[in-house]
């Protein structure tokens, strides 16, 4: 199943014709997809109207430096401010993670969005992509504060996606860019990076994504394209039994398969159940290697959907929202729309 990237503020008719595939499943909102809530009403009506199945709208509405849906919305503060909190204040840290994961998720329920891909679980470690997006360096105080952002998310009804399995953070490079390899052992793993998405588990996370970094002790290949790493440690040793998402194939450091035809195909024979495509000029070639496919592994993208959707006017006269846009306040001087 793809989730595919479109170019502009309303549909094109290739990209109505690329909805109306059964290979893919969702689309990926962006800033260049983003005018005002009102143009993002209409264009969520446009998509969801392109045809009879369900369509899975998404997202990465992180806060901070990734926050794709700006005016008119919570100005989010970055995921770092609450790990700063936590040093000295743990218990308040927790609540207002919590917090600020139900005002990100409940506002995009409002417009009809069932998804932002977050939260962020990658170790605050130097990470030139991350940066101000994770929440701690120490694994303790990420998987603390994760749980409690999935619990968040998941009172508003939104699923959780963890990214980036099994952890972006420890590396300097951007996958963006350049490729990235981390040379520790799977035990080294296991005891840091890995323990964040092993308690959001427990918390009921719905879904992962995958990060393209290379772990050579572990893998010659890129977790998102690596049995080893989907199918025996986070199916397997970890029990994980959610969705597993690809990164996007147009990242520099998913390059290593080949061309856009073999990333989809190589994310497939991998075990991930979704693949991005986020570059709408990559969207055809994704799409013709997704139809090639003989048996891509069985996804329902149903369990991503939206659950609780109310509107913005009451979202608005809600007193518990106000209460928690006043505590974030106290993390970002931003404020709210």
């Amino acid at each position: 199943m793809l989730i595919i990237g479109i170019e502009a503020l309303q549909l094109s008719a290739p990209e109505r014709a690329w909805l109306a595939a059964p290979e893919v499943g969702g689309v990926i909102l962006f800033a260049r997809n983003y005018a005002d809530r009102v143009q993002l009403a209409r264009l969520i009506d446009e998509l969801r109207g392109t045809r009879a199945a369900p369509l899975l709208i998404a997202v990465d509405q992180e806060g901070g430096p990734v926050q794709r849906f700006r005016d008119g919305f919570t100005r989010l503060p970055a995921l770092d401010t609450l790990g700063a909190l936590c040093n000295r204040d743990p218990a308040r840290a927790v609540a207002l993670a919590e917090e600020h994961a139900w005002v990100m998720a409940s506002e995009l329920r409002a417009m009809d969005v069932d998804l932002s891909f977050a939260p962020v679980l990658d170790l605050a470690r130097g990470n030139r992509a991350i940066g101000a997006r994770a929440l701690h360096a120490d694994p303790e105080v990420v998987a603390m504060l994760g749980q409690a952002y999935v619990r968040g998310m998941r009172l508003a009804g939104m699923a959780a996606t963890l990214k980036h399995f099994p952890g972006h953070g420890s590396v300097l490079e951007d996958t963006h860019h350049e490729g990235a390899r981390d040379p520790r052992t799977l035990a080294q793993l296991l005891d840091a990076d890995l323990r964040p998405f092993a308690a959001a588990f427990a918390a009921g996370a719905e879904a992962v994504m995958m990060a393209h970094v290379t772990f050579p002790a572990i893998d010659a290949l890129p977790a998102g394209y690596s049995r080893r790493w989907i199918k025996e440690i986070l199916q397997g040793e970890l029990g994980f039994a959610g969705i597993v998402i690809s990164d996007d194939v147009g990242m520099v450091a998913a390059a290593s398969a080949g061309g856009v035809g073999a990333r989809v195909a190589a994310h497939y024979a991998a075990g991930c159940h979704v693949v991005l495509a986020c570059t709408p000029a990559l969207v055809p070639e994704a799409l013709a290697a997704a139809r090639a496919l003989r048996d891509p592994p069985a996804c329902d993208l149903a369990r991503l959907a939206g659950q609780v959707a109310p509107t913005w006017a009451a979202l608005h006269d809600n007193p518990q929202r106000a209460r928690f846009l006043a505590d974030l306040a106290t993390l970002s001087p931003q404020g709210s729309a």
